[in-house]
């Protein structure tokens, strides 16, 4: 087997995933599904959004929901902090950011690390899980990404997205948060 192909082979039988946590919990999304990391910024809250939405962001133009991880599985609520951040991730074909308490780094893990899940990890439902890995003696919980949401959630999601309502009332906190700057400049 020539270097290459034995490369090819190891890259195989691994897994690159985003690593965060949540309070003490470290969880891992595949880094296939995720489109970027960004900072926490300010959330347009939309009236009669669905519970599970916090709000929406502009990113670059595009309008995309918001959902609180720790709101999801029923976690205890704290405060954002410098390190909160927002994962972007796609879910059938959209765009959906994630908050969550902060964001570690890729993880490389074998496939032979990862177990399947147990009937209850945590505070999160087995659902939302892929499995559980073993990385230098920590636990992560792998999450399946496209089972976060059900399909009448990401019908909710797509009606946001879709709609005109949410994107004017982000440009109209803009124009706002734009005024505010100047009067502040003055």
């Amino acid at each position: 087997m020539d270097e290459q192909t034995r490369t090819k082979a190891a890259d195989d039988e691994l897994d690159q995933l985003i690593s965060f946590a949540m309070g003490d919990e470290n969880y891992g999304v595949d880094i296939q599904t995720v489109k970027e990391v960004i900072r926490l910024r300010e959330i347009t809250r939309l009236p009669k959004a669905p519970v599970f939405v916090k709000g929406v962001i502009n990113l670059r133009g595009d309008i995309i929901p918001i959902i609180d991880l720790r709101e999801r599985f029923n976690m205890e609520q704290q405060e954002y902090t410098n390190m909160t951040r927002v994962i972007v991730v796609e879910v059938d074909g959209r765009s959906v950011g994630m908050v969550v308490d902060s964001v570690s780094h890729v993880l490389r893990i074998e496939e032979g690390q990862i177990e399947p899940p147990p009937p209850c990890v945590g505070k999160v439902s087995e659902e939302y899980i892929k499995g559980v890995g073993k990385v230098d003696e920590k636990l992560i919980v792998l999450l399946h990404i496209t089972k976060i949401l059900t399909t009448e959630e990401k019908v909710e999601l797509s009606k946001i997205q879709r709609s005109g309502a949410p994107k004017e009332a982000v440009k109209e906190k803009v124009k706002e948060e734009v005024k505010e700057t100047v009067k502040a400049a003055s």
